[in-house]
């Protein structure tokens, strides 16, 4: 008799697979979009259990107050500002477009208004590589290139923390309580160690270390793993 796999229960609403965001500071995100520069003061640095890099909370003139990832060296009573004609210094959030080429920026939005989706891992930083009429190039700290709307916006500087994954953890209970403070599923057991009922790639008691599986896009939670609809299998000649 089968049970519900991991990938059928995740969603659920179940306390195993839910995040304590009510312990979370709070979501980052930019101010509302204004072509009006906008002055603001850094009023408190966070650590907050749902980031790995600490927060820093900044407050509008207008009493918009809003939270986004400590850049480096920046400290509580600085100023910084939000908009059209802004210093390129940093925690000033700009527009791609008003950012010149190789200046460190982070939390890129990927459409104008978004919030920030791109770079957010401490220590990390995207840089500007070109620029066109229409959409800007920046190369993301995995070396790869996106294209993005001249009017999207981002963050000055470099994300803090950049050494916070080199400490380890000693202990797994430690790991433990990291992975449940941002719903994790931890330990992974490797699918094809697991029963045939568990997983997909379940087997005999000798497991098959290569079982690769090409599924669909519209695979049900119980059968989409492995390749999910890839555009070709097997060695390269």
């Amino acid at each position: 008799m089968g049970k519900t796999l991991i990938q059928q229960a995740r969603g659920k609403g179940g306390p195993r697979y839910r995040a304590p965001s009510f312990n979370y500071a709070g979501r980052i995100k930019f101010n509302t979009p204004n072509n009006q520069l906008q002055k603001g003061t850094i009023t408190d640095i966070i650590s907050c259990p749902g980031h790995n890099a600490p927060l820093i909370q900044i407050e509008y003139e207008k009493g918009e107050t809003i939270f986004i990832s400590a850049p480096e060296e920046v400290k509580v009573g600085d100023q910084v500002t939000s908009g059209q004609g802004g210093e390129v210094k940093t925690g000033n959030i700009l527009t791609l477009k008003e950012i010149p080429e190789g200046i460190p920026i982070f939390n890129v939005e990927s459409q104008p208004g978004d919030g920030g989706k791109l770079c957010r891992s401490p220590g990390t930083c995207a840089r500007i590589v070109a620029k066109a009429e229409n959409h800007i190039i920046i190369k993301l700290p995995s070396k790869k290139e996106k294209s993005l709307n001249i009017n999207c916006r981002a963050v000055v500087g470099m994300i803090a923390a950049g050494g916070i994954k080199e400490k380890p953890f000693l202990k797994a209970g430690r790991k433990h309580h990291a992975m449940k403070a941002r719903n994790r599923l931890y330990p992974r057991t490797t699918a094809c160690a697991m029963n045939a009922v568990d997983h997909p790639f379940g087997n005999k008691r000798s497991s098959r270390k290569a079982h690769q599986i090409a599924t669909t896009h519209d695979a049900p939670p119980g059968r989409k793993v492995g390749k999910i609809s890839p555009r070709r299998t097997g060695r390269k000649k």
